[in-house]
C-alpha cells in the first residue's frame, strides 16, 4: 500500500471511529503504529516447551483452591489442570465437569488464570503484548491483564495500583462480535471501585477467534496506550498512571456468580454456547523496557 493510500485508510477509519463514538459503537483501530524502537524485551514466555513454565506462570487463584486445585471464580472456577502447551501455544481450556474436578462435588464450567505472581515476574512501565486467538461462543471472556494487589488500596487514585486491561474479549454475542476492549480500574472492588474503558474497538482484518492478533499497553510514568496489531486505538491517564509494579495474568472467565453461570456483560449464559469445546490460544507474551 503506497503512503498515499496508507493515509486515506487512515483518514477514512477516523472518521468511522469518530461517528462509531458517537452512536455508542467499537470505533476501529485507525492510531499511530507502535514505535518498537524505544524498547529493549526484558521478559517473555513463547510457550515451545512441553508443559507450562512454573518459573514464570502459578494458577490465579491457588491461595483459595480446594483440595483439586479448583477456585471459584464468577460463573465458573478456576484450576491450573486447564491449561496446557500444544503444538507452541498455551491453551486455556473451558469444560464442563458434571461431578466437578476430579469429583470434587462442584459440578459446573472449570477454567484457568495464570499470573506472574510470587515473586516470579513483575516491571513497572513498558510495553506489554500478547499475541493470540480468543476464545469462541457466549458466556465467557478471556483477557490479558497487568494486576498488583495494591489495586485495592484507597484515596489516591490509580497511583499506588491499578488494575490494566490490555483486552478482555466479550462481545461474541452480538454484532459486535469481532469486538475488544480495554479498562482501567482503581480503588479496589467494592464502594469506592473506579473504572473507566480506555478503549472499545472492533477487529477490521484478522477475524479474532481463528486467526492471532496482538494486543499491547504502552505503560509510561504519564499515560497508558493501548495497541491491536500495532496500530493504537486509543490512550487514557484515568487515576493517574500507575507508579508501581504488575504483574501478568492470563484468564479465561465464565459469567455469573458462585460458580453458576448465568447472563452477563458476555452475552446469554455459557450454557447456550454452541461453540463448545473451545481454547483460549495463546502464542506468545512479551513485556519490553524502555531503553
Amino acid at each position: 500500500m503506497t503512503k498515499f493510500a496508507q493515509f486515506f485508510v487512515s483518514i477514512a477509519l477516523a472518521i468511522a471511529s469518530f461517528f462509531c463514538s458517537i452512536f455508542g459503537l467499537p470505533t476501529y483501530p485507525h492510531g499511530k503504529q507502535v514505535d518498537m524502537n524505544k524498547f529493549e524485551l526484558v521478559w517473555a514466555d513463547e510457550f515451545d516447551g512441553d508443559t507450562v513454565d512454573s518459573t514464570k506462570w502459578g494458577c490465579h487463584g491457588d491461595w483459595a483452591a480446594d483440595s483439586t486445585g479448583s477456585y471459584v471464580r464468577k460463573g465458573g472456577y478456576w484450576n491450573r489442570e486447564m491449561c496446557s502447551i500444544q503444538d507452541g501455544n498455551l491453551h486455556i481450556a473451558t469444560k464442563y465437569f458434571p461431578d466437578g474436578y476430579k469429583g470434587n462435588g462442584k459440578p459446573g464450567w472449570y477454567s484457568c488464570a495464570l499470573d506472574t505472581m510470587n515473586g516470579r515476574f513483575e516491571q513497572t512501565y513498558g510495553y506489554f503484548e500478547c499475541r493470540c486467538i480468543l476464545p469462541k461462543g457466549v458466556g465467557l471472556w478471556s483477557a490479558f491483564w497487568l494486576y498488583t494487589g495494591e489495586v485495592g488500596n484507597i484515596g489516591n487514585g490509580g497511583i499506588d495500583g491499578a488494575e490494566i486491561d490490555v483486552f478482555e474479549s466479550a462481545y461474541y454475542s452480538n454484532k459486535r462480535s469481532n469486538t475488544v476492549s480495554g479498562a482501567i480500574h482503581y480503588d479496589g472492588y467494592g464502594e469506592n471501585h473506579r473504572q473507566k474503558k480506555a478503549y472499545w474497538s472492533r477487529l477490521t482484518a484478522n477475524n479474532p477467534y481463528e486467526e492471532y492478533n496482538t494486543y499491547g499497553v504502552e505503560w509510561n510514568e504519564k499515560e497508558y496506550i493501548f495497541y491491536i496489531n500495532g496500530v493504537k486505538v486509543g490512550k487514557t491517564d484515568f487515576g493517574g498512571a500507575c507508579q508501581v509494579p504488575e504483574n501478568l495474568i492470563l484468564s479465561v472467565e465464565v459469567g455469573g456468580e458462585n460458580g453458576i453461570p448465568a447472563q452477563s456483560w458476555a452475552g446469554p449464559s455459557i450454557a447456550e454456547n454452541t461453540e463448545m469445546p473451545t481454547d483460549f490460544i495463546v502464542d506468545y507474551v512479551r513485556v519490553y523496557q524502555y531503553k
